[in-house]
């Protein structure tokens, strides 16, 4: 039985503050690089740009983990055991099993109907753009959104409703926040929501958010090997659009 010291109401309190102190980083960020750097009219412009979002999205994760952390030990609990951390003892397994979900979900993706550009595409559209989003990908992407998902949404979910129904909410919500990336087509979206319910079935088999990140890391880690080898290292992103 999932017992989190937070409500689904102040998750999702947690989900806006999120929102706007990523909000507030991208634009400060792009007012900023506007000024020091591009000398555009107006600062909307450097908003739009994926070097600059990248760097943003980095600075308001940083400070929403912060904030997950007082949130997570507001209550007089040890924020590691109040959001379930609880590394695994084989660890590399975990990495495994993402590296296998993603190659059997790219397998799958191939039935589905797929639209040629997505607005993600942006991001690979110079080699340093994707080296940001690659590592970025890999790294704070992954733990920052199976701390939310996994770490705070699911078990809220979980204690209001039985546990199937809070794992295909977690997968929807999870392919939510992606569908801006994927212009909201089923295909892709499809995708990530069997993504987020997979890694949520896992988190609530093991009761380790550990687990989830780990797998996390390497589907994604899988999906960047294959556009590095796919691209020349990222020097013809160009086969991208083939």
């Amino acid at each position: 039985m999932e017992d989190p010291p937070w409500s689904v109401p102040e998750v999702v309190a947690l989900a806006l503050a999120a929102f706007f102190l990523v909000l507030l980083s991208l634009a400060s960020v792009s007012i900023l690089a506007n000024r020091f750097l591009f000398h555009q009219p107006s600062w909307l412009g450097a908003a739009q740009r994926p070097a600059v979002v990248l760097v943003a999205q980095t600075i308001g994760y940083v400070l929403v983990l912060v904030l997950m952390y007082w949130v997570a030990g507001a209550r007089g609990e040890q924020p590691r055991k109040s959001i379930q951390w609880n590394w695994p003892q084989h660890w590399a397994l975990y990495l495994w099993y993402g590296i296998g979900l993603s190659i059997g979900l790219q397998m799958f993706a191939h039935f589905l109907p797929m639209p040629k550009t997505l607005p993600i595409d942006q991001f690979f559209e110079t080699p340093r753009q994707a080296w940001l989003l690659s590592i970025f990908g890999i790294t704070l992407a992954p733990l920052m959104e199976e701390l939310f998902f996994r770490g705070f949404l699911y078990p809220a979910l979980a204690r209001w409703l039985n546990v199937p129904f809070a794992i295909l909410i977690t997968g929807l919500a999870f392919g939510g926040i992606h569908g801006d990336q994927l212009r909201y087509s089923w295909g892709p979206v499809l995708v990530i929501v069997l993504v987020g319910m997979v890694l949520t079935t896992v988190r609530a088999y093991t009761r380790s958010v550990a687990s989830t990140v780990l797998m996390h890391v390497g589907y994604n880690l899988t999906i960047m090997v294959a556009l590095f080898y796919g691209t020349d290292g990222f020097r013809h992103l160009e086969k991208l659009k083939q």
